[in-house]
């Protein structure tokens, strides 16, 4: 006959105790406070005003194409540094009285070596020193004619500078701006926007530069956007964004497409483009990029002259001229970058989102905070967990330092620190041999670790829930200097710090319910790489991808500190939730010292040999036992 649970076995553990540690009640309670936080972002939305619209002559999309087939057909190969579209360009302009100035820089291209390329401005000199900027890359990938990406763009660019000097046979009739207008056809734009990254950093005309306008993949048939993202968090200014859409909206009948509110959110998180308009905002310049293109810039092999559209060079063209003209009259108010959510006519504001997020973190940290007050009143020493996780931590940090050294002595392709292009080997070619060489090391740094890690007895509730203390205290520090780097990143982080919270509370339940609370904690970082993964076509190869943009420089070093705190708490809660995890053994408990600790122990002793005089040195605890 089976036995009937008495009550007091099937009575919920009490809050508070060592089975229920979390405080449920406070967790709940804080998450009152984001209300306020929320009704602010609502009465932070806005609806900027476009600047008015300055009527221009009829932009001629017939000739725009005719002028990228003849860009395309007489050279098809534009990789970057090729001088025969060089040529090309200064001969389109010359007979309008454009003097065009070339502006050299080199820079190192994953799997290319150091590259020779040059800018070419020509400038349209106005009343006003404040300057308005409008390029496009006239290079290619050299894989295909690359019709639309950019011949299309660099066009364009040309016949909007056409109207600025004087045709043949008049000798009169060129528009005078009131502000200066550099017309800048970069190099080097295929692979990360080198010419844009030089120019904006490093021409001597970048100083008044207050505004730009990109023109990339401008004649295919998708729907026209505006790209705003750029290398840092911040955009171009509400006033030209909704100037720039306002035009677009003028030609098409509808607004631009936007991207959606979670992928803005991304960008925010993760600062990242392919476009030109990019590295201005790095320089608190407003940039925008008009393209009927997606991320992932179309197919080279396909991309030829024939499938260029005169209804959509037309729509653009109109676009673009009627955006300079509008700047040009009203430049002063669309200046410098902000932050915000862009939600057709109306902007949620950067500030209001980071509140938000804050906020977002407010539990987190108060019922965290209580945890580790629960363990100092019930007298549960926490130094085992910390020294364990302080393993890990060296752990995680060793197989980083060994990738950034790997890096320096040229194991991993290097380049420019501009996003490497999706479709070059760099970004797909893992270089096998020096991944297992890597794995290797990382492994003999594992095996040392281990030892003091691996569970020799049984552990008790207490020292489990210190090691769950530890973890989520090592995540609340994270989170804190996360928000002081880039407060959008939080994105990526809270779902760890929201779901990890609760492993405490589910230890004494089934594996599967420990895995999947676990897992839940991996969506923040999923989402970032399934966006690369799906945006830009890259598949499987985005944790790579993710790799290299480190190796070239692309994602700073300050990053890395950040993702060993990550690693070293997610591998202490992981080993707490298959029950692997141990306290770090007291020194009487230290296993025997492996070959590599008594080389070390050994190598210690003799270069301090002389220093003790026959009295017994401490030595340090990663030599001790």
């Amino acid at each position: 006959m089976a036995t009937v649970p008495s009550r007091t076995a099937r009575r919920r553990a009490r809050p508070g105790s060592l089975e229920r540690p979390v405080n449920g009640r406070l967790y709940r309670g804080t998450w009152l406070l984001v209300g306020l936080p929320l009704l602010v972002a609502a009465f932070s939305v806005g609806r900027p005003t476009p600047l008015p619209r300055a009527f221009l002559p009829e932009f001629d999309g017939q000739t725009t194409k005719e002028l990228a087939a003849d860009l395309t057909t007489n050279e098809p190969n534009r990789f970057p540094g090729a001088l025969g579209p060089v040529a090309w360009f200064k001969e389109q302009l010359a007979p309008y009285g454009l003097p065009v100035r070339t502006e050299r820089f080199s820079a190192v291209i994953p799997g290319h070596g150091r590259v020779q390329m040059q800018n070419l401005v020509a400038e349209a000199i106005g009343r006003s020193p404040r300057t308005i900027v409008v390029m496009a890359h006239r290079d290619n990938d050299g894989t295909g004619p690359g019709a639309n990406d950019n011949a299309s763009g660099t066009a364009m660019l040309i016949q909007l500078a056409r109207a600025y000097g004087t045709p043949p046979g008049f000798t009169r009739g060129a528009l005078h701006p009131n502000h200066t207008i550099l017309f800048v056809s970069t190099d080097g734009g295929a692979f990360g926007a080198l010419g844009a990254a030089a120019f904006a950093a490093h021409s001597p005309l970048r100083r008044d530069v207050a505004a730009v306008i990109d023109l990339d993949s401008v004649g295919g048939p998708g729907r026209i956007r505006l790209v705003l993202n750029g290398d840092v968090p911040r955009t171009a200014s509400g006033t030209l964004v909704e100037t720039a859409a306002t035009r677009i909206a003028a030609q098409i009948g509808r607004r631009p497409a936007r991207d959606s509110i979670l992928r803005q959110l991304v960008d925010l998180g993760f600062p990242y483009s392919l476009y030109e308009q990019a590295p201005f905002a790095k320089q608190g310049i407003g940039a925008v990029t008009l393209t009927t293109a997606h991320d992932n810039p179309p197919d080279p092999v396909g991309d030829v002259p024939q499938r260029l559209r005169v209804d959509k060079l037309n729509q653009v063209g109109r676009s673009a001229q009627d955006l300079l003209g509008s700047l040009d009259e009203g430049l002063e108010f669309a200046q410098g970058t902000s932050s915000f959510l862009y939600l057709g006519s109306r902007l949620i504001r950067g500030w209001a989102i980071e509140l938000v997020l804050m906020a977002c973190l407010v539990p987190f940290l108060a019922a965290a905070v209580d945890l580790f007050a629960r363990c100092r009143r019930r007298r549960i020493p926490l130094a085992p967990a910390l020294r364990a996780l302080r393993s890990r931590l060296g752990f995680w940090a060793w197989v980083v330092v060994l990738f950034e050294v790997f890096g320096l002595l040229g194991a991993w392709p290097g380049g420019a620190p501009r996003p490497v292009s999706p479709r070059s080997d760099a970004a797909t070619n893992w270089p096998a041999g020096f991944l297992i060489l890597l794995g290797l090391l990382a492994l003999a740094g594992w095996l040392v670790t281990r030892e003091r890690l691996l569970p020799r007895g049984e552990v008790r509730s207490d020292e489990e829930l210190a090691g769950h203390t530890a973890a989520l205290l090592a995540l609340s520090t994270l989170s804190l200097l996360v928000v002081a780097t880039n407060p959008f990143a939080l994105l990526f982080l809270l779902p760890s710090l929201h779901a990890w919270l609760w492993l405490p509370q589910v230890r004494r339940m089934g594996a599967a319910v420990r895995v999947g609370v676990l897992a839940l904690g991996f969506v923040g970082p999923l989402l970032l790489i399934g966006e690369l993964a799906g945006r830009y076509a890259l598949g499987w190869d985005a944790p790579w991808y993710l790799a290299e943009l480190r190796a070239v420089g692309y994602i700073p070093i300050v990053v890395l500190p950040l993702l060993v705190i990550w690693l070293a708490g997610t591998g202490q809660l992981a080993a707490l939730a298959v029950r692997r995890y141990a306290p770090y053994p007291d020194v009487a408990a230290l296993p025997p010292r492996g070959p590599l600790r008594r080389i070390l122990r050994r190598s210690y002793l003799a270069v301090h040999d002389r220093r003790r005089h026959g009295a017994p040195e401490v030595l340090p605890d990663a030599l001790e036992g």
